[in-house]
């Protein structure tokens, strides 16, 4: 893991591009929406923070998350994506971590709260694995975790 060296980088005019290209597996792509859509969205929704994750010098995921409160008065995470060529090799953990980090410092952080499809076996793995909990909220077709903080 520690020779993955993964980090997040605001989306600016050097990564924007690159993180439009990404694409995830066939079996995922009913859960994701694609990343030009979420990057023209944060354009019109100014809460929104998205980052091109990087495995050394190599644009291999994005994410997206809002810094302002939504329901169950969290902040959502909007997106997160890793290539298909580089799934399987923890990378998501280490950004969502690292995403987590800099979620927690928003003011009055107690709660990341992250939707996504029951049948997402990925996603579920993924978020249990960091500490997220599912009580039950539901929204449309989605099912949201949540992650508390502590402060």
């Amino acid at each position: 893991m520690d020779t993955l060296n993964v980090s997040l980088v605001e989306l600016n005019s050097e990564n924007w591009y690159e993180c439009c290209e990404l694409e995830v597996s066939k079996e995922q792509k009913d859960y994701i929406e694609p990343n030009a859509i979420s990057i023209a969205q944060s354009k019109f929704e100014p809460t929104l923070r998205p980052y091109a994750i990087y495995a050394e010098d190599q644009v291999v995921g994005f994410l997206m998350y809002n810094a302002e409160k939504e329901e169950l008065d969290g902040y959502w995470v909007y997106r997160i994506m890793i290539d298909k060529k580089f799934q399987g090799k923890g990378i998501g953990k280490a950004a969502t971590k690292l995403m987590i980090s800099e979620m927690a410092k928003l003011p009055n952080a107690n709660k990341i709260i992250v939707g996504y499809h029951p049948e997402n076996k990925g996603a579920h793995q993924l978020y249990s694995s960091l500490g997220f909990i599912d009580n039950g909220d539901r929204f449309g077709k989605e099912m949201a975790v949540i992650k508390y903080i502590n402060q």
